[in-house]
């Protein structure tokens, strides 16, 4: 019974000292203020604007009532902890209690200006031809099954199959609060050795495969992001992706090239062109947004360079299938022995490391 009420006092601890990172009073003001915002009449003569403030006023109310009902549950489990009968009761609520507590705990490593974001990721296959589009197959899979696991929803956006297997290369979106500041860590090289299925020698090889996560950026997010309509050379093709027979038969797809920064950007999962020019334009913004960063960071180092929002040298992690079995974060130093878990979508450990591992 007193390690059940250590628990508690430990885990009342960390709440408290949650409380005081997340300065509830700035957030208390700034839900009144999104609420006076949503009730104005002239909210919707914006639409874009109108609902990116219900958003934030959305993500807002519920980050406040999730916070109200832990300490309703601490305070609760302080009083039922003095009857003892209730101690296999009070266990399960415990273990219960600290997955909430950690969960915010690691929101708290979200501070990042687009790190509530919705996120984009985009997956190329390296040189290996058939094997690296595997490898990339593979890696598209490992996030669907890890934004399935967090609740998020995901849309194909372009995709680019390989002749043989697997895919050149692959965009899609992740809507859900966070995804971008818990995704962002994964941009770079992963890499893979294992014996290769399409080799009749079994002979073991090894495949790269590059990723790159964007936040979804609209134009209110960005308005000092100024993209002129000359600057832009927009395409149009039949999509290669599902979608119906409209998506087929008619040009719907969309390539978008961004003529000053030779930036290409493409999207074909909509039926109509116009969702297509929209998405592909957000895709740009995104881009955009990257380069300046980049540009600013390189600045500050003294030097110049191209746009590289994950670069094929930046090698993150390394997954071996053969001759023995580990993933290893080369960042963190996090690694496991069950690689079939981590490319089922079980990647917190490494992208919980990595948050971290910045926020230091």
């Amino acid at each position: 019974m007193q390690d059940i009420k250590a628990k508690i006092s430990e885990l009342s601890a960390r709440f408290e000292k949650l409380k005081k990172i997340s300065n509830g009073e700035i957030r208390r003001k700034r839900l009144e203020d999104l609420e006076k915002e949503s009730a104005s009449p002239s909210l919707w003569s914006d639409p874009e604007k109108a609902k990116i403030v219900l958003r934030e006023l959305s993500a807002l109310k519920r980050q406040i009532e999730e916070e109200k009902k832990l300490e309703d549950t601490i305070s609760t489990l302080e009083e039922l902890v003095k009857e003892t009968e209730l101690t296999s009761d009070l266990e399960k609520e415990i273990v219960s209690l600290e997955k909430a507590i950690r969960k915010l705990e690691l929101a708290s490593f979200l501070t990042g200006e687009y790190d509530d974001k919705n996120a984009i990721v985009s997956i190329h296959a390296g040189q290996g031809g058939t094997e690296a589009m595997d490898w990339a197959s593979m890696l598209y899979r490992m996030y669907l099954r890890y934004s399935e696991r967090k609740g998020w929803e995901t849309q194909t956006l372009d995709y680019t199959a390989g002749e043989e297997a697997g895919i050149k290369s692959v965009t899609f979106h992740v809507g859900g609060q966070y995804s971008y500041g818990y995704l962002k860590g994964e941009a770079g090289t992963h890499r893979l050795v294992r014996q290769s299925p399409f080799n009749a020698d079994n002979l073991r090889q090894t495949s790269f495969a590059l990723v790159e996560v964007l936040p979804e950026l609209e134009e209110i997010d960005l308005p000092e992001v100024e993209i002129k309509e000359e600057d832009l050379d927009w395409q149009f093709f039949r999509a290669s992706s599902q979608g119906g027979q409209n998506v087929q038969k008619v040009s719907s797809a969309v390539r978008l090239i961004h003529k000053p920064t030779g930036i290409s950007v493409s999207a074909q999962s909509e039926r109509f062109q116009e969702q297509n020019r929209k998405i592909a334009l957000n895709l740009l913004r995104a881009k955009l947004w990257m380069l300046e960063k980049v540009r600013a960071e390189e600045t500050k180092k003294g030097l110049k360079g191209e746009y590289r929002p994950a670069s094929w040298g930046n090698q993150i992690r390394s997954y071996v299938l053969h001759p023995y079995k580990m993933v290893k974060d080369l960042r963190t130093g996090i690694e496991t022995s069950n690689p079939e878990a981590v490319l089922d979508g079980e990647i917190d450990e490494f992208i919980e490391a990595e948050l971290k591992m910045v926020k230091k």
